[in-house]
């Protein structure tokens, strides 16, 4: 057997098994009894089922997506959300059983102490601090650059960084939501969708929103005059305008069109518009041969800020999906269908663009916007420009024994970063970056999509290559390579794995250095990978990286040596009274503001080490 069929299978399991929750930190055996399930199915066949097909027109979730939410997001949305009408006529244990019947999980009640909680109160000071930090690249642009100024680490003061608080998020085994900096507060979403406003130098709650589903993202903020929003997206696409100084809901706002649409990347809010963008579930849903695979598209929805009104949308694929053929077990197959936008879009405000990368065709036919970089425009999402990186790829998770897998199977080398659009001082000219799975970096004109350079740095393939995300400082871009073992492009046997940080000119795409992650030993190490997923963040002299073994670095920009490391996998005593444990690092980059650096620290995918902590670092005063 493959090592990449290896990987589908674990992949396969991670996905249809029930996740086992964290309890205050710990691996909890948690089973929903029979009666409990019976009852939930009873009643969501008799009240539910109805609008949550996965057919459905009315762009109420399909089941599919509903059981990756967990069962008190579930309960939240019956008791006082979304749902609440449709659920008026059902008891309590009624309303519960559905959310378990759902998700499999049993609910689990978190007592939080009152020592966790603080007062919340934000000041003219804290929202016009110069440090201050909102989205997945930190500015519009998404270079993941932090300047002397805003990050208050140097050189010469970061090997005195040491832990000042941690903080658990109750029953997660993925911290993956990218923290927003207000002043002394940050906004910071979570695995089953609570979103919190915790005081950046204690932990403590200052207020805490409940969401409908996993918070994926980034933290995005606004200030308008005396209004400060947050604006975040669900996985269900719900999107959300909630009031930083209450923490008390504006609007919200279903962006997806298709009933197995979800947001896995971060939006982006500029000039009175928030975009969004959309994936899909159906990727997950292929796994069942007698799903009918696939009609869904990737794209970008854009509302107004200020309303939740839709103002546009743009389908990667903008042909419907249309039987194609016939699969073996004697089902149909449509296409075309996939290329979804898994990352942040990019806000290009002088060219008026929008740029997005996008992933494989789920089905054939394959089309020339898959694994592409897209320019749209801002006011209106025509499609400015779109340039193809790879062709043919075709992939779903049914690969590569069920028979909704495509034939011929792609390499699966999608473009999950965000594009970065940076100056070149040298040729006085923007740039616009971005690394893909397939392990090349890319550089293009915006104006165009024409390319400047391409550097491969990592063999490349389902978790292989640049998954994540880059940086960089104007001079260099540094570029993290996963090259998963599990999942590498099994296509050029002469190309070898080679996980690291790069760094690469940025006129040319010359690699001036790299440093490979240290090797692990699976004895003393659980789960241990060699490998750099997760997307770095750069600072003058510094590039602070996690790699999947739990370790988070900072690197010279000079030549890649080691200036400061933290083991983050060990238990905790958090500040929100709940144990915590620390695993892989992997998806965003470390945010680093005025002498602090912010790390999460799980993500039980892909076989990787659970955990469920934030932990805040600090510099020593002189």
């Amino acid at each position: 057997m493959s090592k990449f069929s290896t990987f589908i299978i674990l992949l396969f399991l991670l996905i249809t098994s029930c996740q086992k929750p964290v309890e205050n930190g710990v691996t909890a055996e948690l089973t929903v009894s029979d009666e409990v399930l019976n009852l939930g199915e009873q009643t969501y066949t008799t009240v539910c089922a109805a609008c949550h097909t996965e057919g459905n027109t009315n762009l109420a979730p399909a089941k599919g997506l509903l059981s990756g939410m967990s069962p008190h997001a579930i309960l939240a949305a019956l008791n006082m959300g979304k749902m609440r009408v449709q659920a008026e006529p059902l008891s309590s244990e009624e309303r519960e059983a559905v959310a378990q019947y759902l998700t499999n999980k049993k609910l689990i009640k978190v007592v939080i102490p009152e020592s966790a909680y603080t007062t919340f109160e934000i000041s003219e000071e804290d929202v016009n601090a110069e440090f201050n930090y909102s989205g997945w690249g930190g500015d519009m642009e998404g270079t993941g650059f932090r300047s002397v100024a805003q990050a208050g680490i140097t050189p010469e003061n970061v090997s005195s960084l040491e832990l000042q608080w941690s903080f658990a998020f109750p029953n997660a085994t993925v911290v993956r939501s990218k923290p927003a900096i207000i002043g002394d507060w940050m906004i910071v979403g979570s695995q089953f969708g609570e979103v919190y406003a915790l005081n950046r130098h204690s932990g403590q709650i200052g207020w805490m929103f409940q969401a409908d589903a996993a918070i994926r993202g980034a933290i995005t903020y606004t200030v308008e005059n005396e209004n400060l929003t947050a604006y975040f997206a669900d996985y269900a696409t719900n999107t959300y305008s909630v009031d930083i100084r209450t923490g008390e809901l504006n609007w919200k706002k279903r962006a997806g069109q298709h009933p197995l649409s979800s947001v896995t990347g971060s939006v982006v809010v500029h000039d009175g518009i928030i975009y969004i963008p959309i994936t899909s579930f159906e990727i997950v849903s292929t796994q069942d041969p007698n799903y009918e695979c696939c009609n869904s598209s990737g794209g970008v929805t854009a509302l107004d800020a200020r309303t939740g009104a839709e103002i546009w949308k743009h389908k990667v694929i903008a042909e419907e999906a249309k039987i194609s053929g016939k699969k073996e077990n004697g089902g149909s197959i449509y296409g075309p269908s996939g290329a979804p936008v898994w990352a942040s879009p990019t806000v290009d405000a002088k060219r008026g663009l929008l740029f997005i990368g996008t992933g494989e065709n789920y089905t054939a036919p394959a089309t020339t916007t898959s694994d592409a970089i897209q320019a749209l425009d801002l006011k209106t999402g025509e499609l400015r420009w779109n340039w193809q990186a790879s062709k043919n790829d075709t992939w779903n998770m049914g690969c590569p024994d069920n028979p909704n897998c495509p034939t011929p199977t792609g390499p699966d080398v999608d473009f999950g970063m965000a594009p970065i659009l940076v100056y070149d001082q040298i040729n006085e000219r923007d740039i616009l970056v971005v690394g893909q799975k397939s392990g090349v970096v890319h550089a293009l004109l915006p104006e165009t999509g024409k390319v400047i350079w391409q550097t491969r740095i990592g063999k490349g393939g389902a978790l292989g290559g640049i998954h994540w995300g880059m940086a960089t400082d104007g001079e260099l871009v540094y570029a993290a390579n996963s090259d998963n073992v599990y999942a590498l492009d099994p296509s050029d046997e002469t190309i070898a794995p080679s996980p690291g940080i790069y760094a690469l000119n940025l006129q040319t795409g010359e690699k001036v250095w790299s440093v490979s992650p240290p090797p692990c030993d699976p004895a003393t190490r659980e789960n241990c990978q060699q490998s750099n997923s997760a997307a770095p963040t750069v600072i003058p002299g510094i590039v602070f990286e996690g790699d999947l073994n739990g370790f988070v670095r900072a690197y010279s920009t000079e030549d890649g040596t080691v200036l400061w490391e933290y083991d983050t996998v060990r238990e905790y005593e958090t500040v929100n009274g709940q144990k915590g444990r620390g695993g892989s690092i992997d998806g965003p980059s470390p945010v680093v503001a005025d002498g602090m650096l912010y790390v999460n620290s799980g993500y039980a995918m892909f076989g990787e080490m659970p955990g469920n902590v934030l932990l805040a670092f600090k510099v020593k005063s002189k």
